[in-house]
């Protein structure tokens, strides 16, 4: 071969060793500088652990502070299944490792069976939960152990502390901390904070690197509510439902106390309340607040605005007198009688608002025009919600002048042929008593943001719904209904001049029979001065007794309670009320 064939084999292969060199050249300068960031950003990110830190759940407080819901420190466990793998323990005089040694520590701790939670620990995982929501002492328990591998995970529990006191106000939350009920639903998006974050590097066994990437965003804690209510008021109204409940047998029972001047509801009280600690004990049906989403006839205290709707418009006075028989019959041939027979009397306005006699109310009610009064009943905010802050209100029930038939048309007078939830009933006696004024019942007084920032909720701006005057002279009249001539005898207290309505209507059953009942009353207290007012519903008591009997006695020993607890002292002056007879 000569040389010359040589030198073009050596040149061919330089050539081709240097076509080679060019090339790894070109995949080390694309992996080095064009690919290598992306690499390496993969690369950090298959070791970033990233995690959610969960947002304090905000408080919520009653009127004077006290703690109605709070949220605890509670603690996660999981196990790194690869690291515990090395843990070496002595266990009853046997060195023992693994999850073996790990497990049998363990399992009294936690309430576990070691060989259960032995084998949940065994596997190739960097995270798998053995334990959910120990207290801060049980964890401090479970971290002096030292088990590589047994890691914490930081969340809050929502705990109610007075039990079942407000439990249908305050609702509850899910496992995963969301509100499903009462404020706890209504308030999520102020109670329930902004989740923060964690990110954090980790080898190859999910072991913390030091001198690796931490970030971390805290969380924002969620709002603090402060609600109207008393909690001491509203023990009180839920011992007493339930007691009045449970005497005549009834389905459920309803109390509500507001207070007149501000619309402030003091006690929102259901029977049988829920423990939002564990809701799941209570039937659905009587997780919610009734006082709110049941709408009922309300009868008697029906009459409330018909009479008010007379007087403000100048048709009768309280001393105007009507012959007033135990049943009569309208030119349209619709028959009503009073609950129980009596002979023709003389009544005056206030005799009959105090007997609650039907006939005397129909009387009254067709001194004004089907139209007047129905806008006397939106006025008093029949027929349509009140806007306060919880699920599920009932709007009751009220149809216009157009729809009612002709027996409708006088029914509507005494309170049957439409239907009111109790915020509404009790709103009609506390506008009587703020004289005339109607204010929206309402729940919060404000919020509390994470920096400490107190934000007072706007007060709701009255109504006139009827003038002073005529405000003075119902109360006047109620005040006559709790006398020993009035159908409210009962409701009388030594001491203080107190002011209400009874009513007792039909309702259907099953099968749409009216043989059922519901006994309620409305009053305020202390009559010379009204502080606070006073609703009550009973539905269905098993003992067919009239609200007199049922209502009346409830109404006493919540507005007695209240009164002392207000530290309202006792009536100086005496009454001084309109004749309920001719003379």
């Amino acid at each position: 071969m000569s040389s010359r064939t040589l030198v073009r084999r050596h040149n061919a292969v330089l050539v081709i060793i240097l076509a080679i060199a060019i090339v790894f050249a070109g995949r080390l300068v694309y992996v080095q500088a064009l690919e290598g960031p992306r690499l390496a950003e993969d690369a950090l990110n298959g070791r970033l652990w990233h995690s959610t830190l969960q947002a304090s759940r905000g408080d919520i407080l009653d009127a004077n502070g006290e703690v109605l819901a709070t949220s605890v420190q509670r603690y996660n466990v999981g196990v790194n299944q690869v690291k515990v793998r090395d843990f070496v323990a002595e266990v009853d005089g046997e060195e023992k490792q693994g999850a073996v040694a790990a497990a049998a520590l363990l399992a009294p701790l936690l309430g576990r069976d070691a060989a259960e939670l032995g084998a949940e620990m065994v596997g190739d995982s960097t995270f798998v939960y053995i334990a959910r929501g120990l207290t801060p002492e049980e964890w401090r328990e479970v971290a002096a152990l030292r088990i590589p591998g047994v890691e914490p995970e930081p969340t809050t529990e929502r705990i109610y502390p007075n039990g079942n006191t407000a439990g249908n106000i305050l609702g509850y939350v899910g496992r995963d901390g969301e509100g499903l009920a009462g404020l706890e639903l209504t308030l999520e998006d102020q109670l329930r904070g902004v989740p923060g974050s964690s990110v954090v590097e980790v080898g190859l066994h999910g072991q913390s690197i030091p001198t690796g990437l931490r970030e971390m965003t805290p969380a924002e804690p969620g709002d603090t509510i402060h609600t109207t209510i008393d909690r001491d008021i509203q023990f009180r109204a839920q011992e007493v439902i339930d007691e009045t409940v449970d005497t005549f047998d009834a389905a459920w029972g309803a109390m509500v106390v507001q207070e007149i001047s501000t619309g402030r509801l003091l006690a929102i009280a259901d029977s049988d309340a829920v423990d939002p600690n564990n809701y799941q004990a209570t039937p659905p049906e009587n997780r919610g607040s009734r006082a709110v989403q049941a709408a009922y006839e309300n009868g008697s205290t029906g009459k409330l605005p018909t009479f008010a709707a007379a007087i403000d418009l100048g048709a009768v006075t309280p001393t105007t007198t009507f012959t007033t028989p135990d049943r009569i019959t309208t030119p349209s041939g619709q028959t009503f009688s009073d609950a129980d027979p009596h002979a023709t009397e003389q009544m005056t306005v206030a005799g009959i608002l105090a007997t609650s006699s039907n006939t005397g109310t129909v009387l009254i009610g067709d001194r004004i025009s089907d139209e007047q009064r129905y806008e006397y009943f939106r006025a008093f905010g029949m027929g349509e919600r009140t806007g306060i802050e919880l699920p599920g209100e009932s709007p009751g029930m009220l149809e216009a002048p157009e729809a009612w038939d002709g027996r409708q048309r006088y029914t509507t007078m005494f309170g049957q042929g439409l239907a009111v939830n109790l915020l509404q009933n009790t709103s009609i006696a506390a506008t009587l008593g703020n004289g005339g004024v109607h204010l929206p019942p309402r729940l919060i007084d404000g919020t509390t943001d994470a920096a400490g920032r107190y934000h007072a909720v706007e007060s709701p701006e009255g109504s006139r719904v009827v003038s002073e005057d005529t405000a003075d002279q119902m109360v006047t009249m109620m005040e006559g209904v709790v006398t020993q001539e009035g159908t409210g005898v009962l409701g009388q207290l030594d001491g203080y001049r107190l002011a209400g309505k009874t009513g007792t209507a039909q309702v259907p059953d099953a099968n749409g029979n009216l043989t059922r009942t519901v006994a309620n009353f409305v009053g305020v207290a202390p009559a010379e001065d009204p502080q606070f007012a006073v609703g009550i519903v009973v539905y269905h008591p098993g003992h067919q007794a009239p609200s007199s009997i049922i209502a009346a006695p409830a109404f006493k020993k919540i507005a007695g309670f209240t009164l002392q607890h207000m530290g309202i002292a006792p009536s100086m002056t005496p009454a001084s009320l309109f004749p309920m007879r001719a003379e």
